[in-house]
């Protein structure tokens, strides 16, 4: 066995170490996040960090779903973006909503525009799709400046209320707007890792690989374009529904432009696709990257782009979307019937499977 885990890619053994102990190493990450507020004196400036590399991740995630499940390049997503947090302001200041009922409308309602957006779209792919998404974006922006009447234009939304929990005001200075990225954070990527490992996310990923193979498979590719659309909008309104109080309780159409979408379609690129620990890792690299190298100026922007050029040229899957070793979990009741058949799964595997094994198998 030592054998055998020394022949493999280092990349190989980081990956199934991480999935034998992946309940430990989250349940740490878990302790550590969750506890941080309490045991260490953090500045608002740490804080701003730390609360905009969850949401960049969860961000990622959400664009994730459509680019690296699916294999659909959007460059729109900071329109979803957009219209999450206005729907979710206006709701709260015109309204008079409170925020959780104004998100969960804000985020619905992002969803909802996903799958009209998703429509028009289903016979494009590649450049093509990417221009539509791109000309989308552009329109969410146009609209939110010239609709003064009820987005207040450049003005922008103001005096947007903080979420509250049980009589208590979620904040900046104590940790509150923290804890509650956080735990979007990670319920999002729990949402996306029950996805990818559903039948849907199966059906996506055949979509990425091979479109045609899939509909000649009899896949419906349409419809499973659209629910990813849905599902990526979905999470990217609700994160734009938690930015606008975050952001000093005000929100401008300057703040979802075109280069928006491209940080979070770069956190997908960088980070790995079709993974969610690259999303986290993606979001905490191109965020602190330029503070970290804030003495340098205008130059920390062309170290920034010759990372992303040198990161496409010699690590094209992602830093940490490495092409995974590890055998497929068939379903329990697909162990069921190979148990009643008297073959242990590998025996089973080597015949000539019937075609209700194989349905089983792909549910």
């Amino acid at each position: 066995m030592k054998n055998k885990m020394s022949n493999l890619h280092p990349a190989a053994v980081v990956d199934r170490f991480c999935d034998k102990y992946k309940v430990i190493i989250f349940s740490v990450l878990a302790v550590v996040g969750f506890t941080l507020p309490f045991w260490a004196e953090i500045s608002r400036v740490a804080y701003r960090n730390l609360i905009m590399i969850a949401l960049y991740s969860m961000l990622g995630m959400g664009l994730n779903v459509l680019t690296g499940y699916t294999g659909q390049v959007s460059l729109g997503h900071a329109g979803f973006y957009a219209i999450g947090a206005y729907v979710t302001a206006l709701l709260m200041v015109d309204g008079g909503l409170n925020f959780w009922l104004a998100a969960l409308i804000g985020a619905c309602g992002t969803a909802l525009v996903g799958f009209l957006l998703g429509l028009p779209t289903l016979r494009l792919t590649g450049s093509y799709l990417s221009i539509v998404t791109l000309g989308f974006c552009e329109v969410v922006i146009m609209i939110l400046k010239q609709w003064e009447s009820v987005t207040y234009g450049n003005y922008g939304v103001r005096d947007i209320p903080k979420p509250s929990f049980f009589g208590i005001e979620l904040n900046l200075p104590n940790g509150g707007f923290y804890l509650l990225i956080l735990t979007l954070a990670v319920l999002t990527g729990i949402f996306c890792n029950a996805v990818k490992n559903s039948k849907i996310g199966r059906t996506f990923i055949a979509i990425r690989e091979d479109e045609l193979a899939a509909t000649m498979m009899g896949i419906k590719t349409g419809r499973y374009k659209i629910i990813a659309f849905t599902i990526s909008a979905f999470i990217t309104g609700l994160a734009g529904a938690f930015y606008c109080t975050i952001n000093n309780g005000y929100i401008e159409p300057t703040n979802f432009t075109f280069d928006t979408s491209i940080m979070i379609l770069s956190v997908v690129i960088v980070g790995g696709l079709g993974t969610t620990r690259g999303m986290v890792f993606g979001a905490a690299l191109l965020w602190m990257f330029p503070q970290w190298f804030r003495f340098l100026n205008q130059w920390r922007f062309v170290i920034y782009g010759l990372l992303l050029v040198l990161m496409m040229r010699f690590r094209p899957q992602g830093a940490l979307g490495w092409e995974s070793t590890l055998p497929y979990r068939l379903t329990k009741q697909t162990k069921k019937l190979l148990a009643a058949r008297g073959k242990p799964p590998q025996a089973q595997a080597a015949d000539n499977p019937d075609p209700a094994l194989n349905k089983t198998t792909e549910q």
